[in-house]
């Protein structure tokens, strides 16, 4: 009759906590796996479409009233001419397989590593 008596025991040395239930707005909020797709092809709302109108017709009309931009410092005039993209002339080349993976294999951007590749030459060969 006594054989439980050491369980009885166990279970009395056990310490049971009480978690704290959290409040709504600091639970985590449910994962959902959202495709691009679906967002692009959902239709917008009234207020959506509303505050979209509002923005276009300010972008066309120039007004850009509505931007603060008291947090943005001016750009001097070295970022200005750093900023400005120079021109680039489109061309197909033809390149050795084992080129081209290798340009690759450095990551994206393998057509601006060859024109820095490209210039790097281009300027050796002037210099000397």
């Amino acid at each position: 009759m006594h054989q439980n008596t050491p369980h009885k025991h166990k279970k009395a040395s056990r310490k049971t906590s009480v978690k704290k239930k959290l409040s709504a707005s600091s639970r985590p909020a449910k994962l959902v796996a959202v495709s691009a797709e679906s967002i692009y092809n959902k239709p917008l709302t009234e207020k959506q479409r509303e505050t979209l109108e509002r923005i276009a017709a300010r972008q066309a009309a120039g007004d850009d009233s509505g931007i603060n931009y008291s947090d943005i410092p001016e750009l001097t005039a070295e970022q200005l001419a750093t900023a400005i993209r120079p021109n680039k002339t489109l061309i197909a080349v033809r390149v050795d397989p084992e080129v081209l993976a290798w340009l690759k294999s450095f990551g994206p951007g393998y057509s601006t590593r060859v024109n820095g590749i490209l210039r790097t030459v281009m300027k050796q060969s002037r210099a000397g």
